[in-house]
């Protein structure tokens, strides 16, 4: 294919979409406020994992969230502005936490997921930056040795995919990963895995290679979207117009805004998420942790240690939580007690998310030449490469051999 394809987004899923166009022969041009990759996927934990498969709503979930919300030291916090949107948005998340929708939904996931890897170190290959990306096990510790149980329902579904898991006690965890604290008393380690040294530098090497290739990027607030008689898409920015045939739309928690003047209203929230990143931590991870109890992911990163979490319900341009940085840094050192927390560093991102923690793949009923590729909640880096490749063989008019049914806008 020979025209022109405009992406709305130049974060992860935008680039990822752009070099999957360009291997097709299209020619792309994406619009984004800021720069490149330094938006939502620049404060992940850098996990890219394959088995990374299971969605947000589990069975049983609606027991511990009150108790979650009632603590402020959780994971989960609404800002109270936030709650009428919540509510609605809240029971259609409880509604896909059966056994049923969780293993569909994990289907679904496992699509997008798997080749994450692979297609990374594809699109890493010529930009002399390959070691952005690193193999290593992704390790689930507990500090209560029960809960550590490979026949619980996510962990059955990742063994059923093929997933290498693995339950080691306290002590083995502690040699893999010395600077864990003696509290933890297992964990699951998941092999295959690997993880990003640096987000936000995967996102600005990818750009690179994608502008070097011919893309072009515009520097501008998207401020509307709509299609004229003739059939053209017509993007509103502050400084000008800009015109285009054909549209993806990857721009994350504010696709739905552009989407809303086109009668589309879609559960698309701001589920914000936090990071503290630790300059000179003094000791480092050889793997990604997570902290089942906290819910927060620790990684060893090219400019420090990192712990991100939390899911903070609230408006898209609600200024950050400054607690979430005295919060975030008791639980890293909860985690690593010799931890240096010096210069911490403190970030907020606001990760695009649907009910059913799927996103919005293909493209969108009764809008023709408008494609979405958004809403990839918090599996937005693993999900990308391969969210790129499908829109990339949908705007060029290949047929699929996969359904993509469950990434349809139109299943809300």
């Amino acid at each position: 294919m020979s025209e022109q394809v405009t992406i709305i987004g130049a974060g992860i899923v935008g680039i990822c979409c752009a070099l999957s166009l360009q291997e097709r022969g299209a020619a792309v041009r994406l619009i984004d406020r800021g720069e490149p990759g330094q938006e939502t996927s620049f404060g992940n934990a850098g996990v890219v994992s394959p088995w990374s498969v299971i969605p947000q709503a589990m069975p049983g979930i609606w027991k511990t969230i009150p108790q979650m919300l009632l603590n402020p030291k959780s994971a989960l916090s609404v800002r109270p502005s936030f709650w009428p949107k919540m509510v609605p948005w809240g029971l259609r998340f409880l509604k896909q936490s059966g056994e049923k929708s969780v293993r569909d939904i994990s289907d679904a996931m496992e699509l997008l997921c798997r080749p994450s890897i692979e297609l990374y170190r594809r699109h890493l290959q010529n930009t002399g930056q390959e070691d952005l990306i690193a193999d290593s096990n992704y390790i689930h510790a507990f500090r209560r040795p029960d809960q550590a149980d490979l026949k619980a329902l996510g962990y059955l579904i990742r063994q059923e995919k093929g997933g290498q898991l693995e339950r080691i006690d306290g002590s083995e965890l502690r040699r893999i990963e010395p600077a864990l604290s003696k509290d933890f008393k297992a964990a699951i380690l998941i092999r295959g895995q690997a993880r990003v040294t640096s987000p936000g530098r995967v996102g600005a090497v990818l750009a690179d290679k994608a502008r070097h290739q011919g893309a072009e990027f515009v520097r501008a607030e998207v401020t509307g979207l709509n299609r004229t008689e003739d059939g053209q898409w017509h993007i509103a920015t502050p400084q000008d117009t800009l015109k285009a045939d054909t549209v993806v739309l990857a721009a994350g928690v504010w696709s739905a805004g552009l989407l809303k003047p086109l009668g589309l209203s879609v559960p698309l929230v701001a589920e914000r998420g936090y990071h503290v990143q630790f300059p000179t931590p003094n000791m480092g991870l050889e793997n990604s942790v997570m902290d089942v109890d906290a819910k927060i992911v620790a990684s060893s990163m090219q400019d420090g240690l990192r712990v991100a979490g939390t899911a903070e319900f609230g408006s898209i341009n609600a200024p950050p939580d400054p607690r979430k940085q005295a919060l975030l840094t008791e639980q890293a050192l909860a985690m690593m007690p010799d931890l240096n927390i010096a210069d911490t560093q403190f970030w907020m991102g606001r990760r695009p998310s649907f009910p059913d923690s799927l996103p919005a793949i293909g493209p969108i009923e009764g809008q023709k030449g408008l494609f979405g590729a958004f809403g990839h909640s918090h599996y937005g880096l693993m999900m990308a490469p391969k969210t790129g490749e499908l829109v990339a063989d949908l705007v060029s008019g290949r047929r699929l051999n996969i359904a993509l049914d469950p990434f349809a806008l139109s299943r809300f």
